[in-house]
C-alpha cells in the first residue's frame, strides 16, 4: 500500500475520503472537531504539491435519503477556518452539476461533497455509485480510518476505478501505531478492555490473548466473567448465554501464562440514577437487586499496579457507567494511570477517547485513535476492507 507522498499527486485533482462524522448540537454546531484536525496534515501536503481536492465523508445515518440535518455545511465552515481557505460545499456528491464542479477545480481549490449517506449506494457498495464517485478525480486517496472497516463504495468500492489510489498521513498513523502495539510490541504489553458486552468484544479478547501479558477486564462486560466465577452481581448487565465462553478465557489465559484481572470492588447503586444510594462492596458482596456501576478503589490500586511495568498499554472500553459523574471516578483513574505511564499509550473506541478529552489529559497519552469500529476489528485481528482494497494497487499506486 503507497501513502500519499509516494505517490505522483502534483497539479493532480484527488478525491480524498475523510471522516468528518463530526458530534453537532441541536443547533448544528459542531461540539468537537478533532476528526477534521486529524486529517489537516494530509490536506495541507496535497495542497502543497499542487493537488486540487474533492472531498468526501458521510456524516450522522441519513438511510439513503437526503435530510439537512446530516448536511456537511457546518463541516465546510470549520474546514475552511481550520485551513485558512475557502471550501466550497457542493450540492450532492453526484450527478452532472458536482461532476462540472470538480472538472472546474484549479490547483490549490477544495470542494466538499455532501453526505455520501444520502445515497443508499455508498452503504451498499453499489458499483454504478462508486464509478461515479471515481469520475470525479484523477486519484484516491483514502484517510478515513475510522471507516476502513465498512466495505462501503467510497471506500472500498471506487478503489476499482480510479488510476491512482493511496491512503493519507492519519490512516498511515493509525496502523503504525497499532502495529508497534500488537506485532512489534515493547513488552510487557497490557491490554485493558472495558464496556457494556463480552459479546462485542469476544473476537478482540480471544485475539488478545494470543498477543498480551495481562488483560485487565472492567465495565460492564465484567459482570459475565464474575458471574461465571459464581458470584452474584444483583441486577447488573450480564449475558447468560457466554458464561461458559467467560469461564473459558480465564482458562485460557492461565494456560498461556496471561496475568488475567478482574475488578475486585465495586461501586453499586439502588438504582440506574446518578442520585441513587450508592455503596462501595467487594465483588463476593453485591446486594440482590443493586446494580454496578463503576470499579471500585481497591480495584483501581489493582489495576494501577498491573500497569506499572508495562512498556505497551493498549484500551478500550470505559470501567463503568463514565457518563454519570457519580461513576466516573473508576475511569478517569484508569485516564490518569495511562496518562503518568511511561509506557506506550494507545487508547480507542468504545467512548474511552471521550474520557480521555473529559479527564484532559489528551497530550499525555501516546496517540488516540479516530476510529472505534475499526480499532476494535484491528483488536481482533482482521484486515480491514478499507486498507485490503489499497493494497491491490500495483507498486506505483494504479489499480490493474
Amino acid at each position: 500500500m503507497k501513502y500519499i507522498n509516494e505517490l505522483p499527486i502534483k497539479g493532480k485533482r484527488l478525491l480524498v475520503r475523510v471522516d468528518f462524522n463530526v458530534p453537532l448540537d441541536e443547533e448544528g454546531n459542531i461540539t468537537d472537531d478533532t476528526r477534521i484536525r486529524a486529517v489537516l496534515p494530509t490536506l495541507n501536503y496535497a495542497l502543497d504539491e499542487g493537488a486540487s481536492l474533492v472531498l468526501c465523508s458521510h456524516l450522522g445515518r441519513p438511510k439513503g435519503k437526503r435530510d439537512e440535518r446530516y448536511s456537511l455545511r457546518p463541516v465546510a465552515k470549520r474546514l475552511s477556518r481550520l485551513l485558512a481557505k475557502e471550501v466550497t460545499l457542493a450540492p450532492d456528491c453526484v450527478g452532472e452539476e458536482v461532476k462540472r464542479l470538480c472538472e472546474g477545480l484549479s490547483p490549490g481549490e477544495i470542494l466538499l461533497l455532501e453526505n455520501l449517506r444520502f445515497h443508499e449506494g455508498e452503504t451498499k457498495n453499489d458499483p454504478a455509485f462508486a464509478r461515479e464517485l471515481a469520475s470525479l478525480a484523477e486519484g484516491y486517496i483514502n484517510d478515513a480510518f475510522a471507516v476502513a472497516h465498512r466495505a462501503h463504495a467510497s471506500v472500498v468500492g471506487v478503489t476499482e476505478y480510479v488510476q491512482l489510489c493511496g491512503a493519507g498521513f492519519l490512516m498511515k498513523r493509525e496502523l503504525s501505531y497499532f502495529h508497534r502495539a500488537l506485532e512489534e510490541p515493547a513488552r510487557p504489553l497490557v491490554a485493558i478492555v472495558g464496556g457494556a458486552k463480552v459479546s462485542s468484544k469476544l473476537g478482540a479478547l480471544e485475539n488478545l490473548l494470543q498477543k498480551v501479558d495481562k488483560l485487565l477486564i472492567g465495565g460492564a462486560m465484567a459482570n459475565t466473567f464474575i458471574k461465571s466465577q459464581g458470584f452474584e452481581v444483583g441486577r447488573s448487565k450480564v449475558e447468560d448465554d457466554l458464561l461458559e465462553t467467560a469461564s473459558q478465557l480465564i482458562r485460557q489465559a492461565k494456560e498461556r501464562g496471561v496475568k488475567f484481572y478482574l475488578p475486585v470492588d465495586c461501586v453499586v447503586a439502588e438504582k440506574f440514577d446518578p442520585r441513587a444510594e450508592i455503596k462501595i462492596v467487594p465483588i463476593q458482596e453485591v446486594p440482590a437487586g443493586w446494580y454496578i456501576m463503576d470499579i471500585g478503589p481497591a480495584t483501581v490500586r489493582l489495576f494501577t499496579e498491573a500497569l506499572h511495568n508495562a512498556r505497551t498499554i493498549v484500551w478500550n472500553g470505559p470501567m463503568g457507567v463514565f457518563e454519570m459523574d457519580a461513576f466516573s471516578r473508576g475511569t478517569m483513574a484508569m485516564v490518569r494511570a495511562l496518562a503518568s505511564s511511561y509506557a506506550l499509550t494507545i487508547v480507542g473506541g468504545g467512548d474511552t477517547d471521550v474520557a480521555v478529552h473529559k479527564a484532559g489529559e489528551s497530550d499525555n497519552i501516546s496517540y488516540i485513535s479516530t476510529g472505534g469500529g475499526a480499532f476494535l476489528a484491528l483488536l481482533e485481528g482482521k484486515t480491514l476492507p478499507g486498507v485490503a482494497a489499497l493494497e491491490l494497487c500495483d507498486p506505483e499506486g494504479r489499480r490493474d
